[in-house]
């Protein structure tokens, strides 16, 4: 009996001498991890810390180089500052004392040559009459410093008196924004060159202005174009720019009797 009480306790003291060293390389086990880590840890931290010094030495190198260059360089840098400082200033004066004055005196004298435009007195208005500029004048001296429409006003005014093709140089260098008057614009180079008998180039010019303006003016340079077709023989041509009238543009003008146009057509094809 006392013998199996021995050997019980004897069991007892190795279990808890082998649960003990179990707790123990547990808890070693586990500083060593913890140990690790801090390693990795600080390692990471170096290399932060390493990147960061680089950067900075990186930064102070520039600065360094920048002010080194500034200091080499600061006459021609100073130099170049006042030059463009000059150039923004002679700029600023050409515009206020040149350009804004020659500006308002080609207003000015745009004045007395669009009245003279609008009574209809097309030679007085492009070549004035020694007391006032006219319009060719005007570009002379000023060029579109009045505005882009003086030379709409001088290529009409050569188309009225016949001067075809400098009626047209005058209308092609026209580059305004409004589209009824830059689609008039193109009309007339049309017309300046049927003046020359160029109707091939003249139907273009007419289909070009009759697609800018999509309103009743439209339908004048769709008639203009059909008439010029027939000049042409291209009937079939024509009647396809009078049919065109017919359907989009009935309560035109040119509406209302395009019907002859039409049916004269079609009887010559019978």
């Amino acid at each position: 009996m006392a013998t199996n009480i021995i050997n019980f306790m004897g069991n007892e003291i190795r279990l808890s001498i082998i649960a003990g060293l179990n707790i123990f390389f547990y808890f070693c086990g586990l500083l060593f991890d913890n140990n690790k880590n801090y390693i990795e840890m600080a390692k990471q931290d170096a290399i932060l810390k390493e990147k960061e010094q680089e950067r900075e030495e990186k930064v102070i190198e520039t600065v360094s180089k920048t002010d080194q260059f500034f200091r080499e360089n600061k006459k021609t840098i100073y130099g170049i500052l006042i030059a463009l400082v000059v150039i923004a200033l002679a700029l600023v004066a050409y515009q206020k004392f040149y350009v804004q004055p020659k500006s308002d005196e080609a207003t000015a004298q745009m004045i007395p040559a669009e009245a003279n435009f609008r009574n209809g007195e097309y030679e007085l208005a492009l070549n004035g009459d020694g007391n006032v500029l006219g319009f060719a004048q005007i570009i002379n001296d000023f060029g579109a410093k009045g505005g882009k429409d003086v030379y709409f006003y001088a290529g009409v005014c050569e188309l009225q008196l016949g001067n075809y093709q400098a009626a047209i140089d005058y209308l092609k260098k026209y580059n305004g924004k409004d589209a009824i008057l830059s689609a008039r614009a193109t009309a007339c180079i049309g017309d300046a060159y049927v003046g020359l008998e160029k109707y091939s180039e003249a139907v273009g010019y007419f289909e070009k202005a009759a697609a800018a303006a999509d309103n009743m003016f439209a339908a004048g340079y769709l008639l203009k174009a059909g008439v010029t077709c027939e000049e042409l023989g291209d009937n079939a041509k024509a009647l396809t720019f009078y049919k065109k009238i017919k359907d989009q543009y009935p309560q035109s003008v040119e509406g209302y009797d395009i019907d002859k146009y039409i049916t004269r057509i079609e009887n010559q094809t019978k």
